[in-house]
């Protein structure tokens, strides 16, 4: 147990002061604080000593240096059972400190305010991260606070054992400190590898935050988190606690969603595949377009729409079984709907973060990093290579097919008519299964389907027999990336069938 006899306190946060404030007072604790810190302490009726005068040091450039002084540091550094750490305290009269509370300048939310660097470094706060730090250090003789959260905590324990701490609670304490201090370094080191454009610099330091403890990972054996670079920006409004698996389906879905036109479009998933995606004008029939691509693995699924829903389309939607429903925001007719579901997991993702610049997977204490492949696909992005040209909305319809494509799991195979799903195959080790599965698909849910059926693949056909089969089944016009050494039989073959080909300049496997 340790004694709380001297506090020092200087915050950016100044909420919820006054409880820690009566408590300190209540055990006659001498408080040091700086400058606005104890114009604010002496303004809710308590005293404090302003660090200045302490250390008999006057802030400086116009408020940079204020607790950067040995008396300060020394206070909290000093060992307590050290003679001759007490002794040169005598000499250089400083005091011990006690209790650190010390939250710092807001760095992260002056960027999303401002993009004037000047103003950005000046946010950069250096004292309070030292001053943490020095607290965290010496947590065997000192309790250190960053967070408003951690006073009622502190609070309880001086309560029960007399204005002292345990050991555990100060260790505690000074994991979370630490925690805190790499947390806004890392912050500030990424924003200057931003402002650098250096995506890999050579040290890459991440910072999340809790967002949640989940039930278990991707299997009842595996415990699992989920952590945000931020706000995570999801709501749920209805239903059970989502699950890890439920997580990655919800991401899934967003990133095809997000990537179809505003205000219309609708994704539904089943592990982390799309099942069946559209992107017509009318939502109700973009709905149910994306359902009958594939209604028997919808069935148990996430659907997301990249708009509000109303009434209309909720009880469209209500009439299947899906897991979770993911949409731009929910009127209340539409909530009153699908709350008849107790289970149903209603989410809204209206104010959801960017997808970050960077993915990464993380395996034997390695990472692999890579950029985002989610740039917006343009026409001059593909070529006509075949005799017979698309007309401008065949090309368009192509293009959406594509981008389907890569949100599917390679090798991926993408059957579509106008702007909707009909046949996806995915995830196969053989491009051939791919289309076979496709088309099966195709058969299956759209026996009597007429007019132009278009296909794309994630990656070029390796051999002529991928395209053949696809033509064979109706295919009419195909989108692909180039790059096989026997792209011009492909083409040859395309020629000879009357076939449109379109190749990407850019290849897109999701593994």
């Amino acid at each position: 147990m340790k004694k709380i006899k001297r506090a020092l306190i200087s915050v950016y946060d100044k909420t919820n002061l006054t409880n820690l404030l009566k408590t300190l007072n209540k055990y006659n604790v001498e408080i040091l604080s700086s400058g606005g810190t104890c114009k604010e302490i002496n303004r809710l009726g308590f005293n404090c000593i302003e660090v200045s005068n302490y250390t008999n040091f006057p802030e400086i450039l116009d408020g940079r240096v204020k607790t950067l002084n040995p008396k300060i540091h020394g206070g909290i550094l000093m060992k307590r059972n050290n003679k001759f750490h007490k002794q040169e305290s005598k000499e250089n009269k400083f005091f011990e400190i006690d209790l650190v509370v010390v939250n710092f300048y807001p760095f992260e939310r002056t960027l999303e305010k401002t993009k004037n660097h000047k103003n950005i470094i000046e946010n950069i706060d250096i004292g309070g991260p030292a001053m943490v730090r020095s607290a965290a250090k010496n947590y065997n003789d000192v309790a250190v606070i960053t967070q408003t959260s951690q006073y009622h905590s502190l609070i309880d324990q001086l309560k029960r054992f007399d204005c002292s701490t345990t050991l555990s609670l100060r260790e505690q304490l000074s994991a979370e400190a630490f925690a805190s201090t790499s947390s806004y370094d890392s912050i500030i080191s990424n924003y200057f590898n931003k402002r650098l454009k250096n995506n890999f610099p050579k040290k890459k330091i991440f910072s999340f935050n809790l967002v949640e403890k989940l039930r278990y990972g991707e299997n009842p054996h595996q415990q699992s988190s989920i952590y945000a670079n931020g706000k995570l920006g999801l709501k749920q409004l209805n239903g059970k606690e989502l699950s890890y698996n439920n997580y990655n389906d919800i991401f899934a879905a967003l990133r095809i969603s997000k990537s179809l036109s505003k205000n219309k479009g609708t994704a539904i998933i089943k592990h982390t595949n799309p099942c069946g995606v559209s992107n017509e004008p009318n939502q109700i029939n973009s709905f149910k377009s994306a359902l009958k691509s594939d209604p028997v693995s919808a069935f148990g699924g996430v659907v997301s729409c990249n708009f509000k829903i109303k009434k209309k389309i909720a009880i469209e939607i209500n009439k299947i079984f899906f897991e979770i429903i993911i949409s731009k925001g929910f009127d209340k007719d539409s909530l009153k709907i699908f709350k008849t579901r107790k289970n149903l997991r209603i989410i809204d993702a209206s104010k959801i973060m960017d997808e970050d610049d960077l993915n990464y997977v993380n395996n034997y204490n390695s990472l692999l990093l890579q950029t985002s492949d989610n740039s917006e696909f343009l026409a001059k992005n593909f070529k006509v290579v075949s005799k017979i040209k698309p007309s401008s909305e065949t090309l368009k319809n192509l293009i959406f097919a594509f981008n389907i494509s890569r949100f599917v799991k390679s090798n991926a195979i993408v059957l579509t008519k106008g702007r909707s799903t009909l046949g996806i195959g995915s995830g196969q080790s053989s491009r051939l299964d791919s289309c076979k599965i496709a088309i099966d698909k195709l058969k299956k849910f759209h026996p009597d389907v007429k007019g132009e059926i278009l296909a794309a693949s994630d990656a070029f056909f390796p051999f002529v027999d991928g395209l053949e089969t696809l033509v064979q089944s109706g295919v009419t016009a195909v989108i692909q990336p180039s790059g096989s050494i026997r792209d011009k039989e492909i083409i040859k073959y395309a020629n000879e069938t009357g076939t449109v080909l379109v190749f990407s300049k850019t290849r897109h496997f999701k593994h």
